[in-house]
């Protein structure tokens, strides 16, 4: 850290470059001729023109009581596509209104020549904390300089990036971070200038100590159950491997561990934990990483689909392609990280694009394992083409965008365990039928037919008992739906017949929840919904009700021994309930209240459910004609 602005790299004599971000970019000539004093006089008339500028712009608040930020919304940015521009350059060009506003509020350019620059002015309302900490959340950034400008004059610089020793990182954390002092109510301004090889991504945020500790906590946790995943088939294939000593094993192994390279690599884990000291290795692990995965892919693939007996010149293909991943791998250990690196990723999706054309074409000969083989391919071709797309910056980045690769992989890699488990089925399966035919038992066929029914009778049972299973919840809420409802209301009522219990309905409906829906959007009211649900059921759950969910905002519950006079107690204290626990979505608090109405079922009169169902929807509506947020009888 300084407290001088300095130049980045390759900025220092003679610099020619482009910057561009506005329509209209300018050249950056030669500078050899203008004199000391007319550089000092220039830098004064910056640091004069500066703050205009930056009044100009609109500020990114913290909030009193926020504990992070991100800063895309009220980022602008300058593409320096040289290199050369120093920060008096782009301090200058910004005050000048060169800086253009991120587009559709998303700092993703792909893979880019020159340097980026980027700027925002933070103010930050927030009288308990003062210290931030500015994260990078793309780990393949090379070099960033963060230059924090002060209402006193204070410059502070920053600089980061894997081009960096890892342990100079303000924090121990897989993307580049940056401790930042934000006093109370006053703007500071922060120019970021990132010049990287790989894909331009600078998605920047503001933490709290506290809230960064619980974002890398969480980050941390779902990386860990990703890569516990692929520990857990590795050895779990690893010890098949060692008993059958199947070649299709083997290459599973080198595929999921080549793979697991490259995603360890791509998440900023390889240079924290493999290679903090290393640059060199920082910067060739992702093609090198790349290129063993699609060897490791292709040769799978081919042992897996058998397909040197089943297809002789799509064989010839795959060996084509893995020649070629073989000469990028070595040809990478030389290339620039820019030329290496976009080819190897270009390359990946038609090597995946291929492997499913030859598992199209196995399929089509009747080898059943293939199918599974196929879905799973299918799988990592969805997670991959997304990962292709954000790399070259076609897709923005979010949440199934940036870890699509991961769920994708994850998704293949158990399905191709699977396959390969059916693979060794089906081949077992096959060495029985041909024993059992060389011996001609007609009894021993028998037996394997029966045993394979049952296995198929089995595995029906099982889908059918998940499938009836998903079909009794509502998707949104976990509670009951409508049709299980009514079935399992048929059984209460029978009960109740029998044993002469009361048995009442409440119909619940929550009160202006289009207007929720108009205010705040329906992300926020399936968030009030949801919320509402867990209330009920709290609510509920003690008096032995069945609880579903109606339609729409309204809510249904059967009271089994209940009378009218009970039931009603019991709708009172829900309704109070509703509106003692506001409901929260993100920072908001929204109130929520419910009409409800109750109805005693006729045992003697042998209601049934579509009248009892009438009786308690009058009784609601009453309720609602006559104000809302009140229990009514009937």
């Amino acid at each position: 850290m300084s407290t001088l602005p300095r130049t980045p790299e390759g900025a220092a004599g003679n610099r020619r470059g482009a910057l561009t971000g506005h329509p209209g970019g300018t050249g950056m000539g030669r500078r050899d001729d203008i004199t000391w004093h007319r550089r000092l006089v220039q830098w004064f008339l910056l640091l004069a023109l500066w703050p205009l500028g930056t009044a100009a712009a609109t500020q990114a608040h913290i909030a009193h009581d926020a504990s992070y930020l991100p800063l895309a919304p009220q980022t602008t940015y300058l593409h320096d596509a040289g290199g050369a521009a120093t920060v008096e350059d782009a301090r200058r060009l910004q005050a000048e209104g060169r800086f253009a506003p991120l587009p559709d509020g998303d700092a993703s350019f792909g893979f880019q020549t020159g340097a980026f620059w980027f700027r925002v002015s933070v103010v930050n309302e927030n009288p308990r904390e003062q210290r931030w900490l500015l994260v990078q959340q793309y780990a393949l950034s090379d070099r960033i300089d963060i230059y924090a400008h002060y209402p006193d004059g204070r410059t502070i610089h920053h600089a980061g990036g894997d081009t960096f020793p890892f342990e100079q990182r303000s924090i121990r954390y897989r993307h580049p971070n940056f401790w930042l002092d934000l006093p109370t109510d006053q703007p500071v301004d922060l120019l970021v200038r990132v010049q990287s090889q790989s894909s331009m991504q600078v998605p920047l945020f503001l933490y709290t100590p506290a809230a960064f500790a619980e974002l890398s906590r969480d980050g941390q946790l779902g990386i860990g159950i990703y890569y516990g995943i692929l520990l857990a088939l590795f050895f779990y294939n690893l010890v098949l491997w060692l008993v059958l000593r199947d070649g299709s094993y083997f290459w599973y192994l080198f595929h999921i561990t080549a793979f697991g390279l490259v995603l360890f690599t791509l998440n900023g884990l390889g240079f924290e934990y493999f290679w903090p000291h290393s640059t060199w290795l920082a910067d060739k692990s992702v093609p090198l990483s790349v290129c063993l995965a699609q060897i490791g892919m292709q040769q799978f693939s081919r042992t897996f689909l058998d397909l040197n007996s089943r297809w002789r010149l799509g064989d010839r293909v795959s060996k084509a392609i893995i020649a070629f991943f073989v000469l990028l791998g070595i040809a990478a250990t030389q290339l620039p990280y820019h030329v290496a690196t976009p080819i190897a990723s270009a390359a990946v999706f038609p090597s995946i694009v291929w492997i499913a054309v030859i598992t199209l074409v196995v399929v089509r000969s009747g080898y059943r394992p293939a199918k599974v083989f196929l879905l799973a391919w299918a799988m990592f071709l969805l997670g991959t083409g997304i990962f292709v797309a954000l790399a070259f910056g076609l897709l923005p980045k979010r949440f199934i965008t940036e870890y699509g690769v991961q769920i994708g992989s994850a998704l293949e890699m158990l399905l191709l365990s699977v396959a390969l488990g059916y693979r060794y089925a089906a081949l077992r399966n096959e060495n029985e039928r041909i024993v059992r035919d060389a011996k001609n038992s007609l009894e021993e066929q028998v037996v394997s037919r029966t045993a394979e029914l049952r296995q198929t009778m089995s595995e029906l049972e099982t889908a059918h008992h998940r499938l009836r299973e998903s079909s009794r919840l509502d998707g949104l809420t976990d509670l009951y739906n409508r049709t299980h409802f009514r079935e399992a209301f048929e059984h209460l009522l029978l009960q109740s017949r029998n044993s002469q219990r009361p048995i009442s309905l409440l119909m619940i409906d929550l009160d202006h929840f289009k207007r929720i829906n108009d205010t705040y959007g329906h992300l926020v009211g399936d968030d009030c919904l949801r919320c509402t649900s867990n209330t009920l059921a709290e609510t509920l759950r003690p008096h032995g009700a069945l609880l579903a969910r109606f339609g729409g905002e309204e809510f249904i519950a059967a009271l089994p021994g209940m009378g009218l006079g009970e039931a009603s107690v019991v709708a009172e204290e829900l309704r109070q309930a509703l509106r003692a626990q506001p409901c929260r979505s993100g920072a908001l608090e929204i109130a929520v209240s419910a009409s409800i109405g109750v109805h005693c079922v006729d045992l003697e009169a042998r209601d049934s459910l579509e009248s009892a169902l009438q009786v308690a929807d009058q009784a609601l509506y009453t309720a609602k004609a006559e104000g809302r947020d009140c229990v009514r009888t009937l």
